[in-house]
C-alpha cells in the first residue's frame, strides 16, 4: 500500500513538471471583442428591406440572413427623424430629433425590442448607424439646452455643412455635447445592442471620440465600433475605433474596374496601407453600401464585369471586414432611393449571386487565417503569375486559402504550386497535390482552399 502511494505521489509529481510543456501556447490577448475578427457585416436598409419598410419585416427575413451566414447586422438609423426642412417625402435617416427614440415609420420602440432579441437568439450581432455630427434642425436639444450645444454664424443661426440642409451641426466645443451623446449611446447598450458604426466619424473632433469611447469600452468590454472614416487618429482598437472604412481601397477597386488603374497599384496601396495603418484596425472593405449605391451607382454600374471579383478581394484581403449592403445578395442593380420609399419586393435567390456571398462568408468562416486585424494571415504573392493578376496565398497547412483575381479584360492563366489536395471554392472542382494550371477569363476569379468535412 505504501509503494503504491509512493508510486502515485511520484507520478503526480511528473504530471506537474511535463504539463505544462504540453499546453498550447496562449492565444495573444484579443485587442477586438473577441467575437468579431472572423465576423462578415451586412447593411439593413429598413426602409427599403421589406415593402412594410417596418422591423417586423426585417425580422420576418432574419432566417434568410442566418442561411446567408452573415454575422453583425448593421442597422441604418433608426431614430425618430426631423419634420423641418425635410428632404423628400420620407426624408433622410441622418437627420435625427430624437437619439432615444425610434422612427415611427419603422414601427414602436417594442417591435425593435422584439427584432434585437430575435437577431440574438439567431446568432446575430446588431451595430447601430450613430450619427454625431449633426441633428435635425428640430431636434429636442434645439430648444431644451444650452444654444451653444450647436454651431451657429454671426447671426446666431445654427448652421449646417455641405448641402445637408436638412441637419444643423453639433458644437463639440461644448464638452456638454460630448455628455449627452455619451448617454444617449449608453441608452441602446442597456438595451443591449452590440456597438455602432459612427456616421462622418472624421467630421467630429477627435478628441471627443478619445474623450468618451475608452470609458465605454471599459464598461462595455465586447463593444464594437466601427468608424465611417479613413483617419490614423481613429485606429487604436484600446482607445477608439475597432475598424475603420477602407474608401481609398474602394476608390482603387473602381478605377481598376474601369481600365483606370491596374493589379501594380492594389499591390502598392497595400504597402502604403500597412505603414499607414499596421494591421490591428479592422479595415471595412465593400463594393458597395448605401452612399455609394444611392448616389454613385450600384457596383454594377461602377465596376462593370469587374464587380465579383473585386468582391473576392474584399474578402480575402489582409484585415478586412468585408460589407454585403442590402440587396447584394441578389444581384440588385439598381440605385436604391434615399428619401422616398423604393422597397426590396422580392428576397428569392438569385444565381450566381446568392451562393457567391454564401460561398463567400462560409469561406471565412472557414479559415481564420482570413480573420481581419492582427490575427489574419499575411499575404504572400504566388511568383510568376502574369503582372494583371491578383495571385496570392494567405495561411498555412489546411487553414491555407489561395486566392487567383484576374483584373484585366483579357484572358489569363496562372500556375499554382499545391502543398496538399484543394478544391474550388466555388465550384467544388478538386486539384490534386503538386499543382494547377488555373485559367481565368476577363474579370475571372478562384479561390482554392481546403474545404471543412
Amino acid at each position: 500500500m505504501k509503494n503504491n502511494i509512493h508510486s502515485a505521489v511520484l507520478f503526480a509529481a511528473l504530471l506537474t513538471i511535463l504539463l505544462p510543456s504540453c499546453k498550447k501556447a496562449p492565444q495573444e490577448a484579443a485587442l477586438h471583442p473577441e467575437w468579431s475578427y472572423g465576423t462578415v457585416m451586412y447593411e439593413v436598409n429598413v426602409r427599403q428591406f421589406t415593402p412594410e419598410g417596418t422591423f417586423a419585416g426585417v425580422q420576418g427575413q432574419l432566417p434568410r440572413l442566418r442561411e446567408l451566414g452573415v454575422d453583425i447586422l448593421w442597422f441604418m438609423p433608426i431614430y425618430e427623424i426631423g419634420t423641418v426642412e425635410r428632404k423628400g417625402t420620407l426624408g433622410s435617416y441622418y437627420a435625427i430629433s430624437d437619439y432615444t427614440k425610434v422612427n415611427p415609420e419603422f414601427g414602436t420602440m417594442e417591435d425593435f425590442e422584439q427584432l434585437l432579441g430575435e437577431a440574438h437568439k439567431l446568432g446575430f450581432k446588431v451595430i447601430l448607424d450613430w450619427v454625431a455630427n449633426q441633428t435635425a434642425p428640430d431636434h429636442v436639444w434645439m430648444s431644451g439646452k444650452d444654444p451653444s450645444f450647436y454651431e451657429r454664424n454671426e447671426k446666431g443661426e445654427a448652421i449646417y455643412e455641405y448641402d445637408w440642409t436638412d441637419t444643423r451641426s453639433l458644437n463639440y466645443e461644448n464638452e456638454a455635447v460630448w455628455a449627452a451623446q455619451d448617454e444617449c449611446m449608453r441608452f441602446w447598450l442597456e438595451k443591449g445592442v452590440d456597438g455602432f458604426r459612427c456616421d462622418a466619424a472624421a467630421e467630429v473632433p477627435a478628441k471627443f471620440w478619445k474623450g468618451i469611447l475608452p470609458k465605454m469600452k471599459e464598461d462595455y468590454p465586447q463593444v464594437y465600433l466601427l468608424a465611417e472614416a479613413e483617419s490614423t487618429q481613429l485606429i487604436d482598437p484600446k482607445e477608439t475605433f475597432d475598424a475603420s472604412y477602407a474608401w481609398k481601397l474602394h476608390h482603387l477597386l473602381n478605377d481598376i474596374a474601369q481600365g483606370k488603374k491596374t493589379a501594380s497599384d492594389l499591390k502598392q496601396y497595400l504597402v502604403d496601407d500597412d505603414k499607414e495603418y499596421g494591421n490591428a484596425n479592422f479595415r471595412l472593405m465593400f463594393t458597395s453600401n448605401h452612399d455609394e449605391n444611392s448616389w454613385a451607382g450600384s457596383e454594377f454600374e461602377r465596376m462593370g464585369d469587374a464587380a465579383q471579383a473585386c468582391a473576392v478581394l474584399c474578402f480575402t484581403l489582409p484585415k478586412g471586414q468585408p460589407l454585403i449592403y442590402t440587396g447584394q445578395e441578389i444581384g440588385i442593380k439598381r440605385r436604391i432611393e434615399f428619401f422616398e420609399k423604393d422597397p426590396i419586393t422580392s428576397w428569392a435567390e438569385v444565381e450566381p449571386f446568392t451562393k457567391f456571398y454564401t460561398d463567400l462568408v462560409a469561406l471565412r468562416h472557414a479559415h481564420p487565417c482570413l480573420d481581419a486585424g492582427e490575427r489574419g494571415a499575411s499575404l504572400k504573392y504566388i511568383d510568376g503569375a502574369p503582372e494583371g493578376v491578383m495571385a496570392f496565398t494567405r495561411g498555412e497547412g489546411k487553414d491555407k486559402v489561395t486566392v487567383l483575381v484576374n483584373l484585366t479584360a483579357a484572358p489569363q492563366s496562372v500556375t499554382v504550386p499545391l502543398e496538399r489536395k484543394v478544391s474550388s471554392l466555388f465550384s467544388g472542382t478538386p486539384f490534386p497535390k503538386g499543382g494547377a494550371q488555373i485559367e481565368l477569363p476577363s474579370w475571372g476569379y478562384e479561390i482554392l482552399h481546403s474545404p471543412k468535412k
